[in-house]
């Protein structure tokens, strides 16, 4: 099935499809969207970003009439969900005559309870205000013929567990149960034993979630350097909108001061914004009123905006299922996207389980030199220095003080002197920080002491692929090994050498925890006296 117009659907829904732009379904729409639409319950295993609303989204409107009670209930895990599953339903629904309604907490009950009395045929809620609507009889499930828990894992995270069971047990026996979930954790495989029928496994794999609309590219950076990297990297690429990924709450605070700090319009999400603080960035974010949002996995569960087109993991994620479903958030409606991982020198055996279970290498780029950045956003910042000289506005005040430079200095070194003042202050940092000294090395090299030798069996060719693979450079770079007892020197080429040392200041070789320094140089033997 390579088309929409191949389903066995109406023509109301198919034009409502072809409006929003779409003619070949994902692969997890080809391969959901027949089995749901035979009556089948349906387990889906499939991440954010796959396409998964429509696949389940297109059966239930196709199969929803105009009557006016509540025929499907979808359950989300966030407020933030239930209103895009709703928002991408109401689009589906175009040709017809139905009502999607997201129920969650944080709005008003009486609101819901007014829309849910002028009739409704699809609900889309989270399971707290659900089973809050069931209390009080605002909400009738007896008519429900399908029922759908979206990102079921995600509602077990977060304790909705009991909710979902007690929800479940309010809907008519004889209906559809569809369950899309990324991970298949027991207590889901329990929960689809208990509440649904003889259910038909439809899973992609995780090659068919990152190809292939989604580029890949990691770049190599010191820890020490890694605000400036990303600055460099942000600064030589056409972003419309990005999703910044750090690992912890505090790690987001700290990165969203730093890049206002330096002019770039960033909002950080994280767990301990209110809700109405969350909603206030994610509308400025959906309005591209900011280019960047920074963000930790928990806070950005179930943001799906489609015009999103770089993803950059700060922080590279836990897992390789993390990093899956991060870059999942690019890519979108078969637009292309950009997917972009800092890593650290201590970071790049992750990096390599990553690619091991999604199959495929993950490409490398050099972080930008200072003059390719300035080469880059020239053509940006012309169009903003036009744009300051067609605002007359606030002129006179500066006329004494340009008339005198004018009159003391050539033009040219007035403008010259503004441009580096206003685009190059706050990212002058072009080397790397380091300076090892002299170290005994051969020209060209830095000699490294290290704690450890034979006494944990080191071998030339066990340190030799342990350099190679954290710093990604071939063997035979590394230059002169010298392994005694209980310690060894090693040479590496100067341009890798900050590499090296934050690869292996605090590793393991061979199980043991080895510590690496700069060498001392070799004493300079006294010369004797001729006799």
């Amino acid at each position: 099935m390579s088309y929409f117009k191949d389903f066995n659907i109406t023509e109301q829904v198919k034009k409502a499809i072809y409006d929003m732009g779409f003619e070949e379904p994902s692969p997890i729409q080809e391969k959901a969207i027949p089995v749901i639409l035979s009556g089948e319950d349906v387990i889906g295993q499939a991440q954010t970003g796959t396409g998964k609303t429509a696949a389940f989204g297109i059966p239930v409107v196709d199969k929803v009439t105009e009557d006016r009670y509540v025929q499907a209930l979808i359950l989300t895990p966030t407020r933030e969900l239930a209103i895009q599953v709703s928002g991408e339903l109401q689009k589906l629904t175009k040709y017809k005559k139905i009502r999607t309604l997201p129920i969650y907490g944080g709005q008003s009950i009486s609101h819901q309870i007014r829309a849910l009395k002028q009739g409704v045929q699809v609900v889309i809620g989270t399971p707290g205000r659900l089973t809050d609507h069931i209390r009080r009889q605002t909400l009738s499930l007896d008519k429900v013929h399908t029922v759908v828990l979206d990102e079921a894992d995600e509602m077990l995270d977060m304790g909705f567990i009991e909710d979902i069971e007690a929800i479940l047990k309010q809907v008519n026996g004889e209906r559809q149960t569809l369950l899309f979930s990324a991970t298949m954790p027991p207590p889901i495989k329990k929960l689809s034993y208990k509440y649904m029928k003889k259910p038909q496994l439809v899973a992609i794999s995780k090659g068919e979630v990152t190809a292939p609309s989604i580029n890949q590219v990691y770049y190599k950076v010191l820890e020490r350097n890694k605000l400036d990297s990303l600055c460099r990297i942000i600064d030589s690429e056409e972003i419309d909108l990005g999703i910044i990924f750090c690992r912890t709450k505090k790690g987001v605070s700290e990165l969203t001061e730093a890049l206002q700090a330096r002019g770039y319009i960033a909002d950080g999400l994280h767990g301990d914004l209110t809700q109405s603080q969350r909603d206030n960035v994610m509308k400025k974010f959906r309005d591209s009123t900011i280019e960047f949002l920074i963000a930790t996995d928990v806070a950005a569960r179930g943001i799906d905006v489609d015009n999103v087109t770089h993803v950059i993991n700060y922080d590279i994620p836990q897992d390789p299922e993390s990093y899956v479903h991060r870059i999942g958030r690019t890519g979108r409606a078969g637009r292309k996207g950009l997917a972009l991982t800092l890593v650290t020198p201590r970071e790049m055996k992750h990096l390599r389980s990553i690619e091991d279970e999604i199959k495929m290498p993950i490409p490398s780029e050099n972080v930008p030199t200072f003059a390719e950045v300035i080469e880059k956003q020239q053509e940006t910042w012309k169009k903003q220095i036009e744009t300051a000289m067609n605002d007359d506005k606030d002129s006179e005040w500066f006329a004494p003080l340009v008339h005198d430079l004018l009159n003391t200095y050539p033009a040219e070194k007035i403008v010259t002197a503004l441009l580096k003042r206003n685009f190059l202050s706050d990212n002058t940092l072009d080397d790397d920080g380091y300076n090892f000294g002299e170290t005994g090395g051969a020209k060209g090299m830095v000699r490294f002491f290290i704690n450890v030798g034979k006494n944990v069996n080191m071998s030339p060719k066990i340190l030799i692929e342990e350099i190679s693979e954290l710093v990604g450079i071939p063997g035979k770079a590394v230059g002169r090994i010298d392994i005694f007892d209980k310690f060894t020197f090693v040479e590496v080429p100067e341009e890798v050498a900050p590499f090296v040392y934050e690869a292996l200041r605090y590793s393991r070789i061979n199980g043991a925890r080895v510590n690496l320094e700069p060498a001392k140089p070799r004493p300079k033997r006294e010369k004797r006296p001729l006799k």
